[in-house]
C-alpha cells in the first residue's frame, strides 16, 4: 500500500480522509465528506487522492462512496498513474469496471507510458485484461521504451494473456527501442511455452537486438535448453551474428553442456571463428569449461577422422 505523506498543505481532515480510504472505511468517508470540511479529491504531496488509495486497496465500497461523492476517476499522482491503473495492478476487476463506468480513461498512461493494460499484463490479471480490452484498451500502445503489452506478457511468461493479445491484433514483432522483441525477451527469460506460441504466430526467429544478439544467442548464453529446442525448429542462424559471435560461442563461454550438444547436433561448427578469430573450442578452453571443451574436441576429432585421407594428411 502506498504511504500517506503529510505536509503543510494537508489539514487533519485531509489526512483522516486519506487514511479512511486506505482502510476502506466507507462509512467514515461518508461522514467526513458530508461534513463539508474536506474535498473529495484532496491530494497528498505525491498527488494521491482518496479514490486512488481505495482503488489500490481493492475497497469496492469505499470506491463506490467516493465516486458517488463526485471523486474524479482520472485524477493522477505525480507519476501519472490513476485509480484505474492501481485497480488493474491489483487485479480488482469489479473496481476496474466501476471506474470505467464512471468515466475513467481506459488508456490513461503514466509518465513512462504505462497504461492499466500494461500493469494487468505484467501482474497476470487475466480477467482485468479481458475487461480492459472489451472497454477499448489499445493492445498496441507502447511505453516510452517501446515495450508493448505483448512484450510485457512475454517477459513475464503469461501465456493465456499473450494468446488474448495476439487474438486481438497485437503486433508479434513490435520491438523495444533497443530492438528486443517479445520473442527475444521470452527467450532470454526462459519461457519456452511463450517462445513456442510466438513462433507459431509468425515471430521472426532471428529478430536481433541492437547489440547483435538473437533469441538463440541469449538462450544459449543463459542455458535455456527448452527454449533452444523450440527455436531450432525454425532454423535460426547458427553462424556468426551481428555481435561477432555464434550461439555456440555463447554456450562455450558459459559452459552449458546440453546447449552445446543441441547446437552441434543442429549443425553448429566447433571451428567457426568469431570476430576475434577464436573458435568455440578455444573459448571453452580459455574459460576453463572443461566438459564443453572435451566434447567439442571429440566432435572435431570424429569429423576429421571421417574425412577422406587427402584432407587429413596435413
Amino acid at each position: 500500500m502506498m504511504m500517506i505523506h503529510e505536509n503543510e498543505k494537508e489539514s487533519p481532515w485531509d489526512v483522516e480522509l486519506h487514511l479512511s480510504a486506505a482502510r476502506g472505511d466507507a462509512k467514515r468517508l461518508q461522514v467526513l465528506l458530508d461534513s463539508g470540511r474536506v474535498h473529495v479529491d484532496c491530494k497528498d504531496k505525491d498527488g494521491t487522492t482518496p479514490l486512488i488509495l481505495a482503488a489500490a486497496g481493492g475497497h469496492i465500497e469505499a470506491v463506490t462512496e467516493l465516486l458517488q461523492q463526485g471523486a474524479d476517476p482520472n485524477a493522477k499522482r505525480l507519476t501519472g498513474t490513476t485509480s484505474l491503473f492501481f485497480a488493474a495492478q491489483g487485479g480488482f476487476v469489479d473496481i476496474v469496471t466501476l471506474l470505467i463506468e464512471h468515466g475513467a480513461i481506459v488508456d490513461s498512461c503514466s509518465i513512462d507510458g504505462g497504461t492499466p493494460l500494461f500493469v494487468a499484463c505484467q501482474c497476470g490479471h487475466l480477467e482485468v485484461v479481458l475487461e480492459l480490452i472489451e472497454k477499448g484498451a489499445n493492445v498496441n500502445a507502447h511505453m516510452k521504451d517501446g515495450a508493448t503489452a505483448l512484450f510485457i506478457a512475454a517477459q513475464n511468461g503469461h501465456i493465456r494473456i499473450l494468446d488474448i493479445l495476439l487474438s486481438q491484433g497485437a503486433k508479434t514483432d513490435a520491438a523495444r527501442t533497443d530492438g528486443a522483441t517479445p520473442l527475444w525477451i521470452a527467450a532470454q527469460m526462459g519461457h519456452d511455452h511463450v517462445v513456442r506460441r510466438l513462433l507459431k504466430a509468425g515471430a521472426k526467429v532471428d529478430a536481433t537486438r541492437h547489440d547483435g544478439a538473437t533469441p538463440l544467442f541469449k538462450a544459449a548464453h543463459k542455458g535455456h535448453t527448452a527454449v533452444i529446442g523450440e527455436l531450432l525448429k525454425y532454423r535460426p542462424s547458427l553462424g556468426i551474428l551481428p555481435n561477432g559471435e555464434s550461439p555456440l560461442h555463447a554456450a562455450a563461454l558459459t559452459g552449458h553442456m546440453t546447449v552445446a550438444r543441441q547446437l552441434v547436433g543442429a549443425g553448429a561448427d566447433p571451428l567457426l571463428v568469431n570476430q576475434e578469430g577464436v573458435t568455440p573450442l578455444q573459448v571453452a578452453i580459455r574459460h576453463s569449461q572443461t566438459q564443453v571443451a572435451n566434447y567439442l574436441k571429440d566432435k572435431i576429432t570424429t569429423r576429421t577422422a571421417s574425412l577422406p585421407s587427402r584432407f587429413t594428411e596435413f
